[in-house]
């Protein structure tokens, strides 16, 4: 069998309109919000202080180039969203152009990409949730604070909160999109409301001197940070999963990914320079709240607790919008006869692929409360980077290849805007560590494996050439 057949993409199309239809609830507000609910979280509220210990102020640099990286690919996004509006993102389009054996690679690749992201936000969360509670003198057991040697010196065997919160949130996600959006709205609306409100406050407790040393490691260190904070920006393609529930795909697509990923890269720029203005960058070594901090080294306490809350709110939205990509990927998968037909049975009632949800549900829940994954943080990073760098691929191919497909949204100056993506993700790859490179690698075999054991065997695309 031809290992890269291709799936047509008007067999796509109509395979959405006959098959498990979803709930086509959502608009270019709606897709927006979604964006910013997946961006606006751990990365601004945590890995803004990573990333200045790494670089100095010179993270706004870093930010600058992670943006930039994915702001080129989110224009090769919204040319494959309009012209394929159906559930599976990246996977869905790297079917199309690439053929199906690279199609399973980046699937699988995204499978553990948003199953640890849901993973990594639980535990953070849970932290920034026990931090609030003692302030208000309130203490959990020990043992359920965190995983299993999760904290060096401390016997702790389950992280509790993590494990219910996701709980919580695959309760939203398997009732339907339209309910689970408007619980992402309502946060997204305060938690940038929060954001604002530190810059506003935050900016007249900036002393210039502190960015005077502004690229105290070099260049070297921008890049090495923009390689971590690229996290940061993890879940905008979320925004592409939600293709087959989008009223106007053709036009609410684009605009959701591109105001998203715009609005986000701003409020990094933004507060990343506030905080290395407040706070000498060295003092967020170890740091996990380091926005709050900013604010308690100018003396506004009482701000810096709507942060934490913020924070938490935050952290929320993140796990909601990478569940439910996670989930849609998988159901676009099994529809596909790569996984088998449990993921992609869609609830009567609620039209979401119900048992898929709860499933994965579970399993983040599990590694979230049981599994200390920070030695794993860096793997979302590059399967994200991986992705990013087949989909710009893509619309290089697709141009050549089907240059008749009506596209309402082009990518300009291609192949000149793909080629520079690609070369930016691949040069941030390199920038990651070498232990990053050989768990993806396992993780890369073990997929290959069930490729060539089950799911070739059980592709739809075998109906077809018989």
């Amino acid at each position: 069998m031809n290992l890269f057949r291709k799936k047509s993409i008007n067999a796509m199309l109509q395979q959405a309109k006959t098959g498990t239809p979803l709930n086509r609830t959502l608009g270019a507000w709606d897709l927006t919000l979604l964006g910013l609910g997946a961006i606006i979280g751990t990365g601004i509220f945590v890995l803004t202080g990573t990333g200045a210990v790494t670089a100095g102020p010179g993270i706004m640099i870093s930010f600058l180039i992670s943006g930039l990286a994915c702001a080129l690919t989110a224009l090769c996004y919204a040319e494959f969203a309009t012209i394929t509006p159906v559930s599976g993102s990246v996977y869905t389009f790297t079917y199309a152009t690439l053929g199906e054996l690279v199609a399973w690679i980046i699937g699988w690749d995204l499978i553990l990409e948003y199953l640890l992201a849901v993973s990594l936000v639980s535990a953070g969360w849970s932290g920034y949730l026990q931090s609030l509670l003692h302030g208000f003198g309130i203490s959990l057991p020990t043992a359920l604070t965190a995983a299993h040697g999760a904290v060096p010196g401390v016997e702790t065997w389950f992280n509790l909160p993590a494990f219910i919160i996701v709980m919580i949130i695959t309760f939203f996600v398997s009732r339907g999109v339209k309910e689970s959006a408007r619980v992402n709205n309502i946060m997204v609306i305060i938690k940038t409301a929060v954001v604002i409100l530190f810059i506003v406050v935050g900016v007249g407790y900036v002393k210039p001197e502190n960015w005077h040393n502004f690229l105290p490691f070099g260049f070297e260190g921008v890049f090495s940070a923009a390689a971590i904070t690229f996290t940061a920006f993890l879940g905008f393609d979320a925004v592409v999963s939600a293709a087959e529930e989008t009223k106007n795909p053709a036009k609410d697509l684009p605009r959701g990914i591109l105001f998203s990923l715009g609005i986000c890269i701003l409020l990094y720029i933004a507060v990343s320079a506030i905080m290395t203005g407040i706070v000498p960058f060295a003092e967020f070594k170890g740091v996990a709240h380091p926005v709050s901090l900013a604010l308690q080294y100018a003396g506004q306490n009482w701000v810096a607790g709507f942060i934490d809350l913020g924070a938490i709110l935050g952290m929320l939205t993140v796990m909601l919008v990478m569940l439910y990509g996670q989930t849609r990927i998988i159901f676009a998968m099994s529809r596909d006869g790569l996984l088998p037909g449990v993921f992609s049975k869609v609830h009567a009632t609620y039209q979401t692929p119900y048992q898929a949800t709860w499933i994965i549900g579970v399993i983040a829940a599990l590694l979230g409360g049981s599994v200390s994954l920070d030695r794993l943080a860096e793997m979302i990073n590059i399967g994200t980077l991986t992705a990013f760098t087949l989909i710009s691929l893509g619309v290089i191919v697709l141009r050549k290849t089907q240059p008749q497909l009506p596209r309402v949204f082009r990518t300009p100056w291609v192949p000149y805007i793909p080629l520079l993506s690609i070369a930016i993700c691949i040069f941030l790859m390199t920038n990651l560590s070498a232990g990053t490179w050989y768990v993806f690698l396992i993780w890369l075999v073990i997929g290959l494996f069930i490729y060539f054991i089950y799911s070739r065997n059980k592709s739809l695309l075998n109906e077809l050439s018989d």
